[in-house]
This record gives C-alpha cells, sequence and structure tokens, in this order.
C-alpha cells in the first residue's frame, strides 16, 4: 500500500468528478488541507470516512487502498492484500501505543515512589507526600486512554477529566486542609468543564471545515465564561465583579474574534477566486 500512488489516485479522481480540493473536504466536513495531505502522500484518508470518500469518488474501498482501478479478476486479490497491510498497520500503531502507555506508567510509578521514600525518610510517615502522588495518579487516569486509544481516546480521556477533577479538588483540599481550594475550586471547575464541551461542540460542528469560524465562536463564548468566573470568585473572596483588565480581557476576545472571522472570509474569498 503505497501513500503517494494512493494520494495520486485521489486526486485523478476527484478530478474526474470535477470537484476542487474545498469541494471535496466540504463534502467530508474536513479541511482542504487534509484533502491536500492525502493527494501528496503524506497521511491517509481516515478509516471513519474512507466509505463515504469512495462514494464522493465513484471508486470502491479497495481501489482507494491499491491506489488504482482494479478489474474484477484481481479484486479478491487486492482485497486480501490490503486488508492484509491495514491489519499491521493497526497492529504497530497499536504496539507503538502500548509501549509509549507502559513507558508514561513506569515514569509515574517512579514518580510516586520516590515522593513516598523521600517522605518517609524525612518525616517518618507519609504527609506532603500524598499531595504529589494523588496530582500524578489523577493524570495517568486523564492520560492514558490517549496514549493507547491515540485519536480514539482523546474523549476518553476528555470525559475522565470531567469526572474525576472535582473529586481530585476535594482529595486535594482534604491532603492540604484547606478547605477553600474545594469550595472555590469546584464551581471553577464546574464552569471550565462545561465551557470545554462546548468548545469540543464547536470544533466538532464547525472546525472541521472552517477553524477560523470555530475560534471566532469560542473567542466569543469566552466572554460571557469570564463573567461566569468572575462572579463565582466575587461571591467566594469579594473580588470586583468587573475591573479594568477584564475589560482588556474582553476587548482582547473581540479582537480575535473579529480577526478569525476576518481570516476566514479571506480565506473563503480566495477559494472563490
Amino acid at each position: 500500500m503505497n501513500q503517494t500512488e494512493i494520494g495520486a489516485f485521489i486526486a485523478k479522481c476527484r478530478k474526474d468528478k470535477k470537484l476542487t480540493q474545498a469541494q471535496l473536504a466540504e463534502r467530508l466536513n474536513i479541511t482542504d488541507r487534509a484533502v491536500s495531505k492525502w493527494e501528496t502522500g503524506k497521511s491517509m484518508p481516515d478509516s471513519s470516512i474512507m466509505l463515504e470518500l469512495c462514494e464522493i469518488l465513484g471508486i470502491t474501498v479497495n481501489e482507494l487502498l491499491s491506489g488504482e482501478e482494479i478489474e474484477m479478476e484481481c479484486f479478491e486479490k487486492k482485497a486480501d492484500e490490503n486488508l492484509i497491510v491495514l491489519k499491521r498497520k493497526d497492529e504497530n500503531n497499536m504496539a507503538v501505543n502500548v509501549i509509549l502507555s507502559i513507558l508514561f506508567s513506569v515514569t509515574c510509578f517512579v514518580g510516586i515512589m520516590v515522593c513516598l521514600i523521600c517522605n518517609l525518610a524525612i518525616s517518618g510517615r507519609f504527609s506532603w507526600s500524598l499531595i504529589p502522588v494523588s496530582s500524578i495518579v489523577f493524570a495517568w487516569v486523564i492520560s492514558i486512554p490517549s496514549i493507547i486509544l491515540g485519536k480514539r481516546g482523546i474523549n476518553v480521556s476528555f470525559l475522565s477529566f470531567s469526572v474525576f477533577l472535582i473529586p481530585y479538588l476535594y482529595l486535594l483540599s482534604s491532603l492540604i486542609n484547606v478547605k477553600e481550594v474545594f469550595s472555590i475550586g469546584v464551581g471553577i471547575a464546574v464552569a471550565s468543564i462545561m465551557f470545554l464541551w462546548i468548545i469540543a461542540a464547536v470544533f466538532y460542528r464547525v472546525g472541521k471545515t472552517r477553524k477560523c469560524i470555530a475560534f471566532g465562536i469560542v473567542f466569543l463564548l469566552a466572554i460571557p465564561f469570564l463573567f461566569i468566573l468572575n462572579v463565582i470568585l466575587s461571591k467566594q473572596i469579594a473580588e470586583p465583579v468587573f475591573d479594568v483588565w477584564d475589560m482588556l480581557s474582553v476587548l482582547s476576545l473581540l479582537v480575535l474574534a473579529f480577526s478569525s472571522f476576518l481570516l476566514d472570509y479571506a480565506k473563503k474569498k480566495n477559494l472563490i477566486k
């Protein structure tokens, strides 16, 4: 399976269908840069969109992976070859991910043991070491799915972060015996998690084809999020809801949003030309 040949075949089929890279990308709900990378042999189409891509180009998945049109008498042979190559590629990727996850886990374990041994040697009991240990465990829990599963594990990591952040804050608050860490942190954590899920939804719906628009929307949404954080903090530590630094932050976010929308307009105009 030659990526360069597959890329050239995708480009040929796209041109035969009288489609530009931007038009093909729009129909697949991805960026035109991704299509460009396929056609130059720098990357392969994701398996999740292969069927849709083949349907648009009027070819079979077997032909796509072979990088050429296939005669019926050679179809089964090519199909078997392509399946074997894909299986080996998936196995190699999984093997690399497993090795990385083991190295990451060993590093975390060594860090935990160093903290516990040093604490025990100095104090004769476990005290301050429980703080870095709990932080390392928290980092391991939210990171390991992405390391093992790659892109497919990002959602799992994100979900783990959302689920375990508040319990982690409660544990941290108990360990350092400062109730404010939890009482203040939980409100900020809930608002932040909700904002992060909104960002993820925006990029899922819009960011695949128009990243600049997605960034612009996020910058605008950050303004009410800033006010929500200020309200939470004002109730907990008597901070003003709005000050000069907040005003500068809002102006900066508006400038960034306007710039993102302007950049998207410029890109779209160039594509039309």
